[in-house]
């Protein structure tokens, strides 16, 4: 389904959308009071992620922000949650000569081009914990988890697609969003990834070379 028009299919799903509103906004708000527990610390933790689903640029920007701080000297790593990886219980250390089936391509193309720590784990928080305990950094990069409230952070970096940017408008499942645009207003950053726009930081990706990330053959 087209999640970027407004057919009959896209209409025909928005009571559905209505409920996920409701119970993310609810979720969100019994976060913030305090009902539901935030997971705390003793490290910064920067997300980077997005307010809808599919691609929008976001991996290389975690790649970039890792090299940077790494080369300023911080003990840097990396938490994803291992999107199609086949690991399913706890956590698991990603490096370059995991298997990208195992670990996802994300994070091992992560690993690959940024020489930090990964560690995959659909629990961002207990990830986080562990890269913590196993890498002792001091300084976490969240490849998305916007929406992982149970992690605490420190800056939020939302991206978007600047050609696509909220597709139908709607939410999910009729549309894309997975929260609503105002919330970008709440983040530290937000990086419009191809398009220039009022109030955000374009960022323009051009390809170097491909990499094979199963093979790690370059062409």
């Amino acid at each position: 389904m087209d999640l970027n028009t407004r057919r009959l299919t896209n209409y025909l799903l928005l009571p559905v959308s209505g409920i996920f509103y409701v119970l993310s906004a609810f979720r969100r708000f019994f976060y913030r009071v305090g009902l539901l527990t935030i997971t705390r610390f003793n490290v910064p933790v920067v997300v980077v992620g997005n307010i809808t689903v599919g691609g929008s640029g976001k991996t290389p920007i975690v790649i970039a922000l890792a090299n940077h701080f790494r080369q300023q000297g911080k003990q840097v790593g990396v938490v994803s949650r291992g999107y199609r990886g086949s690991h399913q219980q706890g956590s698991l250390s990603v490096d370059k000569n995991t298997e990208a089936q195992l670990s996802g391509d994300e994070p091992l193309l992560i690993a690959m081009q940024s020489q930090v720590p990964v560690m995959v784990n659909a629990d961002r928080a207990q990830a986080v914990k562990d890269l913590i305990i196993e890498h002792n950094v001091d300084l976490v990069i969240s490849d998305d988890g916007l929406q992982h409230y149970a992690m605490g952070r420190q800056v939020e970096i939302a991206v978007v697609d600047g050609e696509r940017r909220f597709g139908n408008g709607f939410f999910l499942p009729a549309g894309p969003l997975r929260e609503s645009p105002s919330r970008l207003k709440t983040m530290d950053f937000v990086i419009n990834n191809g398009a220039q726009h009022a109030g955000e930081i374009t960022s323009i990706l051009k390809p170097i070379k491909f990499v094979n990330v199963a093979t790690s053959e370059e062409q």
